[in-house]
């Protein structure tokens, strides 16, 4: 590895840290000890201090093994937007001694069942809009917990909100199924704590270039290490204030805005989904200090035509990844914070970051230098060897925030692993290169990946359901440019001879919205007579790729 990112490392910053030996809830009662009377989250004005937030959550454990019959090492699904009963749930799985699989909450019944077959969760805490798309596996399940995020908010409150969180608390009779304000109230008393720091914590689900979802287990020692890098790396203290809209499902909020505050004891102000009105009123209000987004929330937060109106003195850091900040947005940002955009990059494997840009030397659209403990290099894809400075090759890494492997999934574990010079390092999949100051620079990604709006979907999974529809003989999912999103879905299809001229690029569109996720589904589907293929068929979606590229450069 490079040790030139040393020259521009953070100031009194160890090139190392020492994380701690002890399992994520311990954080709880630390903060919960140190600060009980102040708020660690702020939702729709309705505060929740720690010490409430601790007692809530041990409520919620106990329910779980005594009425849920939930046991150290089980999997429990966890499916809700941004809300207090999300870090709830979190924490309150973790203090049961069981491991949280956060899931989108905008999957349909489909993908639910995936995820708890594979994960072979019995019990799920689930919000009450997505419990119709839960309610039909209730079968497969010993127990569903169903919250309502409206008994979590203040009535009284003038800050627009969606329907989703206004909603009232639904009556639900269902054989199995519990209220999340009914399992608060049995007050049930957890069994002892006795997870350590090597037991697995939670495992968030990631796709490769071919087949369904895997989920990568990560343990609580993998976790402290990013939630800790989060904290030292920009300075996190028990007076920082951050709104938190990126969801929590996703690793970059599980950590940034969920984890690393509980640590340091620091105040979090929630969004349970993006408007940039409310954004802005949000940090005004509470003179909110910093905020993690991604580049499609920043260049829609700055083409508020309202903006000017707003209060926005008080934030001096917005950071985020996912996508490369666009040079002139970054511009307009730094010009109204006074900092700039600080991006960095990690995977789901990696619990959020391996590589930050320093927050006093950073560069515009890089992933930034590798982070405290961590071995990152660039290398040759086929022979395995390191790549001179300057030469696109693959990102691999090697440090303590690296997964343990994917679940039941030993084939797919092997793969995604290279020894080096006596250590293991993850392939990343992604290709990059490293400049003359040692600073990562993503170039294109060896994996199938789209990126919209943050959220990573995977067109092998996209063209597996794809091929349900009746009229679709062929399919090749490929990234388009979109203004908005960065990316968004675009779908090659050959319609079967017995369909050509009796259905339209809208009815497959329509299709694909009805049994897939929101961000999955394809926006664009464009008709072709064939696919262009390799001379041993394989399907040249490299091909489709770069066309598409060259037409959205030349608009």
């Amino acid at each position: 590895m490079s040790q030139k990112h040393f020259d521009f490392w953070p100031v009194g910053l160890p090139r190392n840290i020492t994380s701690p030996a002890t399992n994520l809830f311990y954080n709880v009662e630390v903060s919960a000890a140190r600060y009980p009377d102040k708020p660690y989250l702020i939702f729709f004005e309705a505060p929740l201090s720690y010490g409430q937030f601790k007692d809530q959550a041990e409520r919620l454990a106990g329910f779980l093994q005594q009425d849920c019959g939930v046991k150290a090492g089980d999997r429990v699904l966890l499916v809700m937007q941004n809300s207090p009963q999300f870090i709830l749930a979190y924490y309150g799985v973790l203090r049961a001694n069981a491991i949280v699989v956060p899931v989108n909450p905008m999957s349909v019944t489909a993908e639910l069942e995936h995820y708890l077959h594979d994960s072979g969760a019995k019990v799920a805490l689930v919000a009450q809009e997505v419990y119709p798309q839960l309610q039909p596996l209730l079968g497969k399940l010993d127990r569903a917990i169903v919250a309502a995020y409206s008994d979590y908010i203040k009535p009284t409150t003038d800050l627009r909100m969606p329907e989703v969180v206004s909603a009232p608390r639904q009556p639900i009779e269902d054989e199995g199924v519990t209220l999340w304000v009914d399992a608060l109230a049995a007050k049930r008393t957890p069994g002892p704590l006795t997870v350590g720091p090597d037991d697995l914590c939670v495992i968030p689900y990631s796709s490769g270039t071919t087949g369904r979802p895997k989920g990568c287990m990560l343990t609580h020692r993998n976790v402290m290490h990013t939630l800790l890098t989060n904290a030292f790396w920009f300075g996190g203290n028990s007076d920082t204030s951050q709104l938190v809209v990126l969801p929590f499902f996703h690793v970059t909020s599980m950590q940034g805005g969920m984890n690393a505050p509980m640590f340091y004891g620091g105040t979090i102000v929630l969004m349970c989904r993006w408007d940039r009105e409310v954004a802005a009123e949000l940090i005004q209000r509470y003179k909110l200090m910093s905020w993690t987004a991604i580049a499609t929330m920043v260049i829609d937060f700055l083409a508020n035509p309202k903006l000017d109106q707003y209060d926005l003195s008080s934030l001096v850091r917005v950071s985020g990844g996912g996508a490369a900040m666009p040079a002139a947005v970054g511009e307009r940002l730094q010009q109204l914070v006074g900092s700039p955009y600080i991006e960095g990059y990690g995977l789901t494997e990696t619990i959020a970051p391996t590589h930050v840009n320093p927050p006093d030397r950073p560069k515009r659209q890089c992933l930034g230098v590798p982070i405290f403990n961590t071995d990152s290099r660039v290398i040759d894809p086929d022979t395995l060897q390191e790549v001179p400075q300057g030469t696109v090759g693959e990102i691999v890494t090697n440090g303590p925030q690296i997964f343990q492997g994917y679940w039941r999934n030993p084939a797919a574990t092997e793969a995604a692993f290279v020894a080096l010079d006596g250590k293991k390092f993850f392939r990343t999949g992604d290709l990059g290169y490293v400049d003359e100051d040692g600073y990562f620079f993503l170039v294109d990604r060896l994996k199938r990946m789209i990126n919209c709006s943050g959220f990573k979907v995977w067109p092998a999974e996209i063209e597996a359901q794809m091929y349900k529809h009746p009229a679709i003989q062929e399919a090749c999912v490929i990234g388009a440019k979109d203004a908005h999103r960065g990316e968004t879905v675009k779908a090659v299809v050959v319609l079967r001879a017995t369909h050509k001229g009796k259905v339209s690029e809208a009815e497959i569109i329509e299709w694909t919205r009805q049994n897939m996720a929101t961000y999955k589904h394809p926006r664009i589907v464009e008709f072709v007579e064939a696919l262009p293929k390799s001379a041993t068929g394989k399907v040249q979606w490299r091909q489709l790729q770069e066309a598409e590229m060259a037409r959205a450069a030349q608009a």
